[in-house]
């Protein structure tokens, strides 16, 4: 994908789903920017990760220490507790975000709690607000209901723009339906949606890419899928370790 002067490639694919037994998937959305002299990337996964962020940037001829700018839209351990991969970077995350995150009571939520501790003490730690722009071309908007301090960044071309939802909106079933799994107001959500909608609008072919989907464009008012959605889990369901079954989760 091209906005205006930035290359944008997904580093790792999120998944539009949820464990059916064993808690939350965390299977997000990660994007690779660069342009104008930046190279950032747009969350981190969870621990994982790690091997595909190294492979992922590895593919364009870079290491995380090349990273300028470090994007997280809240303070999930599936989006944020990478976030030491990246050290020579800038990182930006929601003032809100972090006052909330910050103050919770440990072990009850998805929040890493030493991790985060950790950002909030970090010299390249840079909290923004609602309707800041970071860049010249790239905007942070706030976006509750997932998190308190959930952020969306817009980074905007001549022709159109894109929006990464993060959690405020995780994938096409949310953004259609602006009903929400996971959030601590339903009513707050959905007008975070909206809003997300509102921008969406605003320039034909502007694209979405939710915090576990692929991205989407507008096609006569509904959301369309850009490119392939690719999942699966392989288990060891035999007496040997050569033995295995795939689950295939596209469906």
């Amino acid at each position: 994908m091209r906005i205006g002067d930035y290359e944008i490639e997904i580093i790792v694919q999120g998944y539009p789903g949820k464990s059916v037994c064993h808690g939350g998937l965390g299977w997000s959305t990660l994007t690779l920017i660069r342009g104008k002299g930046r190279i950032a990337v747009v969350d981190t996964g969870p621990f994982g990760y790690r091997t595909m962020i190294r492979e992922g940037l590895a593919k364009h001829g870079l290491k995380p220490a090349d990273v300028t700018d470090l994007l997280l839209t809240h303070c999930h351990h599936d989006h944020s507790v990478n976030w030491m991969m990246f050290q020579n970077a800038r990182i930006y995350i929601g003032a809100a975000e972090m006052a909330w995150a910050t103050k919770l009571e440990w072990g009850v939520n998805s929040v890493p709690e030493l991790y985060v501790a950790e950002l909030a003490k970090w010299s390249k730690c840079q909290l923004v607000g609602d309707g800041e722009a970071i860049w010249p071309d790239l905007k942070t908007y706030l976006a509750p209901g997932h998190t308190p301090g959930c952020l969306i960044f817009v980074l905007e071309g001549a022709e159109h723009d894109l929006i990464f939802t993060g959690d405020s909106a995780k994938n096409r079933a949310e953004l259609v339906s602006r009903d929400t799994d996971m959030t601590f107001d339903k009513k707050v959500s959905a007008a975070s949606i909206d809003m997300i909608w509102s921008h969406w609008r605003k320039k034909p072919g502007t694209i979405v890419l939710p915090g576990h989907d692929r991205p989407m464009v507008l096609k006569d008012g509904k959301p369309t899928y850009l490119g392939k959605l690719e999942a699966a889990v392989k288990s060891w369901t035999g007496d040997d370790m050569e033995t295995t079954t795939t689950f295939n989760l596209v469906v």
